[in-house]
């Protein structure tokens, strides 16, 4: 019966042991060491994406041709519409009139089906990588 109570102790001592070794671990200290320039990009990132210049954003094209007409029709939606940016982009030989810059494919479609009447040849391209 001795024999027993003296393995009970070492298993019991190993026991405290191996606790008191986990609590000794949790407490170490972490060193994080940085650039100095990382807050400063994570500054510039945040305003690219809220101005729509990096991500996928969604545009609804208006119009496709000549400048003059590009200009009829920016000058239409700008009187009509004063809710969203329009622009008008120049692609070798064309002009598109864009306007909008959606988050989602859902805000986009909400906007075209307002604007759908008043433009009927309005869709949504395919949006670019920023």
């Amino acid at each position: 019966m001795r024999i027993l109570k003296i393995k009970d102790c070492f298993f019991i001592g190993v026991f405290l042991f191996g606790i008191q070794q986990i609590g000794v671990a949790q407490t170490g200290k972490v060193n994080i060491q940085q650039d100095s320039n990382i807050p400063n990009l994570l500054e510039i990132k945040t305003a690219m994406t809220k101005d729509g210049k990096l991500g996928e954003r969604y545009k609804i094209q208006l119009y496709y041709g000549d400048n003059n007409s590009a200009s009829d029709v920016i000058k239409k939606f700008r009187s009509q519409y004063s809710e969203w940016p329009s622009q008008i982009i120049y692609e070798t030989p064309n002009y598109k009139v864009w306007i909008g810059n959606f988050r989602n494919r859902l805000e986009a479609d909400r906007a075209l089906i307002k604007i759908k009447g008043d433009f009927p040849s309005a869709f949504i391209p395919k949006p670019q990588r920023g």
